[in-house]
């Protein structure tokens, strides 16, 4: 178990940014699944035409990596490294 006094230690002690996606009115709802997963998708096909360091694609991997989980995310890129995705990238 981590202490708050801890936890608030390394806060004020390090230079923490945390970020998450930015509103999106496409999708309105606290549930945000399909955002997750259409940032996934959108992340993989810009890197797939102009590559994953290129300013546009990193908007789509700050956005999914904030959204998803890791767990999904693992999942999916072992079912894209295996063909088997069902997404457009």
């Amino acid at each position: 178990r981590i202490r708050p006094s801890t936890v608030a230690a390394f806060v004020m002690s390090s230079e923490l940014k945390i970020e998450t996606a930015e509103h999106d009115d496409y999708f309105p709802t606290q549930n945000q699944t399909k955002h997750c997963w259409v940032r996934y998708c959108q992340f993989h096909r810009c890197a797939n035409k102009i590559g994953a360091e290129a300013p546009p694609c990193e908007v789509f991997r700050k956005a999914y990596k904030s959204l998803c989980p890791e767990m999904w995310t693992t999942k999916w890129d072992e079912q894209r490294e295996n063909g088997t995705f069902p997404g457009p990238v």
